[in-house]
């Protein structure tokens, strides 16, 4: 079997060596929800080997990231989350594809390229907008579902040659984009190769990403695990861009995933102006702290202090006699297990998903998965719930657990309970 990961050992944005372990969580399995093993391989150390996962902090650029890079091929090429599952998403790329689109003002048949294209979403609003779109994307199954929806899609990773191949096959992109993936991708410096071959001279660079400073600041926890490799935040973004021809020109602050970041990035010497709000948000990272060590230390600190509240509340369940029960089985559900000390602590998971795996797999847990039918039938003194950014919802559709005298739990930003 191939190695599960290797440790970087440089800054990817800088090349430095000048890096600081700044938040050191408990180790996770490389496993998760987010993409299907066979059989043959599934008690193997893809779940039950727990990697180190560590936040950095380079020194030189201030860049934020994981140094433990898991197998990409292992990772993404049996991918299955699919973009059109995810709520509020394809709201958020029509309105997306129509506010790029309108902005730039190209003619129709331009191209518009996507790198992590997944199931062609977004790259559909713009085919609906006239635009000539190309997909590139690693999993095989789902490139090759949107390419038989109508999307030509690319099965491979993004990279310098992949650029010259599709600038061979389509031309010159006049808009090229990477939504929520460039957080994924270890070798930054072959993504910017990539950018810089095949997007036109007027052509820009969009991409949406989690916003590191949000992840520290809103307790993003769950967004931390193997696949998100880097937290960026500005400042050494517009370093980066600089450092490969390329002008940072506009930053959005988004919802999406909790708090993201939509950046925006020409050619050096392009034709459009910079806004000043990429200067004004590296001076507020700068003022608040985004830079040192310390804010760091206070969200260890919060950790620990939900972990400890948390494990209060369980074992008072106990003593009593009670159940406890996750809900919500998702990647962010494998980070939050180990950090909470809660792998041996849930009795069942339960998940709104029928097509959920049976069982929640990791370094010494195999936890069930049932539908959310379960909880009435087993009872649980309290349930935890992992998807807490949908725990609204979720707490409106069991007010008759509530009424049988069950509790819901919600963990972030702070712990919270919801009872009768």
């Amino acid at each position: 079997m191939a190695e599960l990961f290797f440790k970087r050992e440089t800054c990817r944005l800088c090349a430095s060596n000048d890096l600081e372990i700044v938040v050191k969580l408990e180790p996770m399995p490389i496993a998760t929800p987010n993409f299907k093993v066979t059989e043959t391989i599934k008690n193997t150390g893809i779940f039950n080997d727990a990697i180190p996962l560590e936040l950095c902090l380079c020194k030189h650029c201030g860049h934020l990231q994981i140094l433990h890079v898991g197998n990409r091929k292992l990772q993404y090429s049996n991918y299955v989350y699919t973009t059109s599952v995810s709520l509020g998403l394809q709201a958020h790329f029509k309105d997306f594809a129509k506010k790029i689109d309108s902005k730039t003002a190209f003619p129709n048949g331009s191209t518009v390229v996507e790198f992590g294209s997944n199931d062609g979403t977004l790259l559909q609003f713009f085919k609906d907008r006239g635009k000539h779109v190309v997909g590139i994307d690693p999993a095989v199954d789902i490139a090759q579902s949107a390419t038989n929806s109508g999307i030509p899609t690319i099965n491979g990773f993004f990279s310098e040659q992949a650029a010259k191949d599709i600038l061979r096959d389509h031309g010159r992109a006049k808009i090229l984009i990477a939504n929520n993936v460039i957080a994924n991708i270890d070798d930054m410096e072959d993504i910017a190769k990539g950018i810089k071959i095949l997007l036109d001279e007027d052509g820009i660079f969009v991409a949406e990403t989690q916003y590191g400073v949000d992840v520290i600041e809103h307790m993003l926890l769950d967004t931390i695990y193997h696949e998100h490799l880097s937290y960026f935040n500005v400042k050494p973004l517009k370093m980066f861009f600089e450092r490969h021809d390329m002008q940072l020109i506009e930053v959005e602050l988004i919802n999406t995933k909790g708090g993201s970041i939509r950046i925006t990035a020409q050619h050096k010497g392009g034709p459009r102006y910079a806004s000043p709000i990429v200067e004004e948000l590296i001076l507020k990272e700068d003022t608040d702290g985004f830079y040192d060590v310390a804010i760091y230390n206070q969200f260890v600190k919060k950790i620990s202090a939900i972990r400890g509240e948390l494990s209060h509340i369980v074992q008072k369940q106990r003593s009593d006699g009670q159940s406890v029960a996750g809900y919500g089985v998702s990647v962010g559900t494998t980070t939050m297990l180990p950090q909470f000390g809660l792998t041996s602590e849930i009795d069942f998971f339960v998940d709104d998903d029928p097509n959920k795996n049976p069982s929640l797999n990791g370094p010494g847990y195999n936890i069930p998965v049932f539908t959310p039918d379960e909880i009435y039938s087993r009872r649980p003194g309290v349930i935890i719930i992992f998807a807490w950014r949908y725990a609204p919802n979720i707490i409106s559709h069991h007010e008759r657990y509530l009424k049988g005298g069950g509790i819901f739990l919600i963990p972030l930003p702070h712990i919270q309970c919801k009872s009768t």
